[in-house]
């Protein structure tokens, strides 16, 4: 664990003079090496990698001129473990123990490439030396995410010599409360978990609020199934989230503050305490911050893992200690928050943007993004993608150069069929709507909505209503249960949605899933409710055809739903090498052999008893002649 052996700083002064001499200690070790330690790459042994370096650095004598750096996430999480060799920024992929001594030896060393190591373009095939030259990174726009490879985020040290609490300086020596505000709304900031609020104006309405004490809360329980950027953004650079805080705290009027975190993160909830102690014996939170005169203090939540409780009301009910329930929002919680008094909650991204606009200004944040959504967004890239991992573009880009630019486009030629993007309370947007501009209006128009970020890319054999199926059982679970809309109109719809994917579906039931879909969006309680039946509305929207097929034709174009396809083999395909025979778990696959001997050995196909199959997929996927069909 890190700490800082430096007294508590009493002026601004003090803060600038002591990052001066951290740039210039830093400046004396002229070769980092930057090792992903995010939770990713440790799945992938990136902790043991520490160890094996510092060896590989004694063994050759460079363990005082070259520093190993365990950086936060750097994003490409498939491609992990990652390492960075600074000052050429040399991006190595993939790399394991027994690379380590080369690494050092041969680049470290002496400046030479290990070619294997080299990540290679899928599509063009050409390898990339460094992170700029891979199409991951080449296509984005990183602000928030741009330091997490650059840090260690157990170190206030690294964050400071990248310039951190600088914003917290400048809005406490420059900037009134009423100053620091209109510049938050002037920049066009909107809140990054999923309702897109204005922030400045959230930040007014909490501030002018009558009551005492005043709270100011950071939403950290990402519950969404694929999505880890808030994870990413607390675990490689939680300071940006606690400089941000403390920022609209000033702006507010507020001496309390929690982060709500998942206790499925252990390593962001680690690193963040790690970072509030920091901050703490430096002077830059607690009593007196930087001799201003002004207190702000920061304790962190755990939550239970209930996805309701991203919800604000829920939130602020768990942290109470009582049932994550929300409550119908006749008051604002800006008004009537956390323990009945004003509460400002906006999520990690939010909060992470807060430093970067009081550093470079309004107008600078402004002239990125579209007219009504500024900045940039940290978006989750998973399914069926050449490149999975984060990704931080520029508000207005859009879906198709996200997919095909920074992602890569679909694994293995397939094709696109859709994207679900919002979360499990999102939309499905299908190829003809891809050239559509990424921002909260024109998400919303579509049936979708921005959410905190998710982008779910299914391809030709991904079934459509399966995944909506999926979407509202998980939705259908996660659901306090308080108000009936929810509770029983999400249930109704999910058991349309198996009925539908088991055969049973009936013509009518589209027109039904689509009339409770539209009552469960006006009248539920809270906003999980609202907004339950967007997978299953935007999948009728644009795949209809689709569900018609599964109701009428009893079959499933994407050969997903067991009940509605039949496994066969094509006898002129079969090469009779049994190895569907072998993979199936039920024999019932007979034939596949060959019998008799010289000229009268004859091949027999396969045949699959329909009575015996219970239609485990294992035959198809073990022929590699495509001897094996579904219908």
């Amino acid at each position: 664990m890190s700490t800082v052996a430096t007294a508590k700083l009493a002026s601004l002064e003090e803060l600038e003079a002591l990052r001066s001499s951290i740039r210039v200690e830093q400046q004396k070790t002229q070769t980092t090496v930057a090792l992903c330690c995010g939770t990713g790459c440790q799945a992938y042994g990136s902790g043991r990698l520490i160890e094996v370096f510092a060896e590989a650095l004694a063994k050759e004598g460079l363990e005082d001129s070259v520093r190993v750096r365990a950086t936060g996430c750097h994003g490409f999480c498939e491609r992990g473990p990652l390492v960075v060799i600074h000052p050429k920024g040399t991006f190595y992929q993939r790399v394991g123990p027994d690379d380590v001594g080369e690494i050092v030896a041969k680049t470290v060393k002496q400046g030479e490439l290990i070619e294997r190591l080299l990540y290679v373009d899928p599509q063009t095939k050409e390898k990339a030396q460094t992170e700029e030259q891979v199409g991951f990174y080449k296509h984005q726009h990183r602000l928030v995410f741009g330091n997490n490879g650059a840090i260690d985020p157990k170190s206030i040290r690294d964050y400071l010599a990248v310039g951190g609490y600088a914003g917290l300086a400048k809005a406490l020596s420059e900037l009134k409360p009423d100053e620091l505000i209109e510049q938050i709304t002037e920049s066009g900031l909107r809140g990054r978990g999923g309702g897109g609020f204005l922030t400045g104006r959230k930040w007014r309405s909490c501030r002018e609020a009558e009551g005492e004490p005043k709270y100011v809360l950071c939403n950290g329980d990402e519950g969404d199934p694929g999505a880890f950027m808030d994870r990413s953004i607390m675990e490689g650079n939680p300071h940006s989230v606690l400089e941000g805080m403390v920022i609209g705290a000033y702006a507010i009027g507020s001496n309390h503050g929690y982060i709500y975190v998942r206790a499925e993160y252990p390593l962001a909830v680690e690193n963040l305490g790690i970072a509030i102690r920091q901050a703490e014996e430096l002077g830059l939170l607690g009593e007196d911050i930087l001799g201003t005169g002004f207190d702000f203090e920061i304790r962190i939540n755990r939550g239970a893992g209930a996805f309701v409780c991203g919800e604000s009301t829920a939130l602020m009910a768990s942290i109470e200690g009582k049932i994550g329930d929300p409550r119908a929002k006749y008051i604002h919680t800006t008004d009537v928050g956390l323990f009945g008094k004003p509460s400002n909650l906006n999520n990690v991204e939010t909060w992470a943007n807060v430093p970067l606009i009081v550093n470079r200004g309004a107008e600078w944040f402004s002239s990125m993004g579209t007219e009504k959504s500024k900045g940039t967004k940290v978006f989750s890239l998973v399914g069926k993608i050449n490149n999975t991992g984060l990704v931080e573009v520029p508000m207005g880009v859009s879906l198709r150069d996200i997919i095909y630019k920074v992602g890569g486009g679909i694994p293995d030629g397939r094709k696109f069929k859709a994207v679900q993007i919002g979360g499990p309370s999102g939309g499905c947007i299908p190829e003809s709507l891809l050239d559509t501009p990424v921002d909260f209006e024109q998400l919303t128009e579509l049936g979708a909505m921005m959410g905190s970020g998710g982008l779910i890319v299914m391809d030709e054999d991904t079934c459509v209503v399966d995944i909506a199926r999926y979407f509202m059982n998980f939705l259908c679970e996660e659901a306090c249960g308080k108000c009936t809309p929810c509770r029983e109109g999400t249930k109704i719809m999910l058991d349309i949605l198996g009925r539908i994917c088991q055969g049973k579906g009936e013509a009518e039931d589209m027109d039904k899933l689509e009339a409770l879909g539209e009552q469960v969006q006006l009248t539920s309680l809270c906003g999980l409710g609202t907004s339950a039946a967007n997978p299953v509305l935007s999948t009728l929207q644009y795949f209809r055809e689709e569900y018609e097929t599964h109701v009428k034709d009893k079959r499933c174009p994407a050969g997903v739903c067991r009940q509605l396809i039949t496994f066969s083999v094509t006898p002129e395909a079969c090469t009779s090498c049994a190895m569907c025979v072998k993979a199936c778990p039920v024999e019932a696959i007979s034939g596949g052999t060959r019998k008799g001997k010289g000229k009268d050995r004859v091949r027999v196909p396969a045949l699959i008893d329909q009575d015996k199959c219970i239609k485990c997929r294992a035959c198809h996927e073990a022929c590699k002649f495509d001897a094996v069909v579904i219908s």
